[in-house]
């Protein structure tokens, strides 16, 4: 979905190693980045550093909305992986001026 939104592959690339392509990240994105890493690996990891990093950026409403998206992302992946369910492919593209 990001590739048909427009991101490129060497940023969707980048994701997996964060720290070594900081470069291509706003610090904004970086601290958002750092939070859905930590909620997802450790959430205990959500120490004082990243919140400082998500208030310098976010306001309170913010925070708990990209907290909310994080945690229901992760309980789809988690729920979808242990029933096993199979990744539908997206629909092809439709030529231009057609319906339905």
């Amino acid at each position: 979905m990001a590739k048909q939104l427009g991101v490129s592959t060497d940023l969707l690339d980048a994701m997996y190693h964060i720290d070594e392509h900081a470069h291509l990240f706003t610090p904004a994105e970086r601290a958002a980045l750092t939070l859905a890493e930590r909620m997802t690996t450790d959430a205990h990891g959500v120490d004082e550093d990243v919140w400082a990093a998500l208030q310098a950026h976010f306001d309170h409403g913010q925070i708990i909305e990209l907290a909310a998206v994080i945690g229901l992302f992760n309980y789809f992946n988690r729920f979808n992986d242990a029933l096993r369910v199979e990744i539908t492919p997206p629909p092809a593209p439709r030529a231009p001026g057609t319906t339905t």
